[in-house]
């Protein structure tokens, strides 16, 4: 079985099994608790916390562990928005993950921020020119991803985040996807905020950091005993924040090599399912693009001199057969599956419903090698051709 589903989740790896488990078993203690068991675990999650920002390059005070990309994503555009004086008005773009647009949308509807949401071109870039006539003196925060969970592309973020920076405004970045294949980091990007999820790069669900720029004020959405600075209450999780923790200091040690035999392998999957599909899509940008995703529509394609139409398919429908070939994928992002309605992603595009509807996005590591690629663009051309069939 070919497992094309990696943006959605990953495996944990054994490596991270094995070092959250001293955390859950010997090591339980409560890491506010004054005695021996507590100071134990109190430590760990020091060296834990210590150990992504030596990956980030920024300080460990600067490392929030959360449960996840979307608690981060939360705690990021509603914590900055709601904390600055400056302003009400917030700055995001139309391809962003569901927890950053509804976020947003929550500020909007509950504390009278007004949001502007950026048009991207065809391959899904925000232009910076956009952004610099979107930016007002009242602008508070900026909100846009690294890098695409459906489409791959991969936004120039210290371009943008420098404009946001020339108004006043603080700037966050969402890096669930980008975290297994780019380098990440607040200085490196230019940010005051970024967060990503442990089990994108083979960590359990459940785990995430959010970094978070010294001095940037943050109004926690969790109220209690004041952990992790105060940004998050609650007891913290040390086997969870041990493993995100091993986990993107594998991911950054590994990640060259990953990248450039992930690439190879995309590219000559692109170019088979390009050649084999009548009509196939790639949808984002064909130079700026996560070595790992590749994303195809499969829309209806026009009879010519009298040739009867190829008729668009249904995403999901392919999804079935290419299952039943050994090969598991998506149709786009983990969070809006079941959703009857377009994604919002391919319609920003400029795509009709229809098209959007025709989506397959298969997102890998750098383990399929060349072997398997002509496996896999079989499967695919097979499926569509399959569900073509019916009609």
């Amino acid at each position: 079985m070919f497992y094309l589903d990696r943006a959605a989740t990953t495996p944990v790896r054994r490596e991270v099994l094995e070092a959250m488990w001293p955390w859950l078993t010997g090591g339980f203690g409560n890491p506010s608790s004054t005695h021996g068991i507590g100071d134990q675990a109190s430590r760990g999650l020091a060296a834990a916390r210590g150990q992504v920002a030596s990956v980030l390059g920024c300080r460990p005070a600067e490392i929030v562990f959360t449960a996840g990309g979307t608690e981060g994503a939360n705690t990021a555009v509603k914590g900055i928005a709601l904390a600055a004086p400056r302003g009400r008005h917030v700055v995001t773009s139309a391809i962003e993950h569901e927890a950053v647009l509804a976020s947003c949308a929550y500020l909007e509807r509950f504390h009278g921020f007004e949001v502007t949401v950026l048009p991207v071109s065809p391959d899904g870039r925000v232009d910076p020119s956009v952004l610099a006539a979107a930016l007002r003196p009242d602008t508070t925060l900026v909100s846009i991803a690294h890098a695409d969970n459906e489409i791959g592309t991969v936004q120039d973020i210290p371009a943008l985040a420098t404009l946001a920076h020339g108004v006043g405004a603080r700037f966050h970045t969402d890096a669930v996807q980008s975290a297994p294949w780019l380098p990440i980091g607040l200085d490196l990007l230019g940010v005051d905020a970024l967060t990503f999820s442990g089990h994108k790069l083979g960590a359990p669900k459940g785990t995430g950091v959010l970094a978070i720029r010294s001095g940037v004020p943050m109004e926690p959405l969790v109220h209690g005993g004041g952990q992790e600075r105060g940004r998050r209450s609650g007891t913290e999780d040390v086997a969870g924040a041990v493993a995100v923790s091993t986990a993107v200091a594998l991911s950054a040690a590994g990640r060259a090599v990953a990248a450039a035999t992930a690439t190879a392998t995309r590219d000559a999957v692109v170019a088979g399912v390009l050649a084999g599909v009548p009509g196939a899509v790639l949808t984002g940008s064909a130079v700026h693009r996560l070595p790992g995703h590749a994303s195809f529509c499969f829309p209806e394609v026009p009879g010519a001199a009298g040739a009867a139409r190829v008729p668009a398919v249904n995403g999901e429908t392919v999804l079935l057969e290419l299952e039943q070939r050994d090969v598991v994928s998506s149709s786009g992002s983990a969070c809006a599956a079941g959703s009857t309605e377009a994604s919002h992603v391919l319609t920003a595009l400029g795509l009709s419903d229809e098209v959007a509807r025709s989506a397959v996005r298969l997102t890998f590591d750098g383990t399929l090698t060349g072997e398997d690629v002509p496996l896999v663009v079989a499967a695919v051309v097979d499926a569509v051709a399959a569900v073509r069939s019916l009609g």
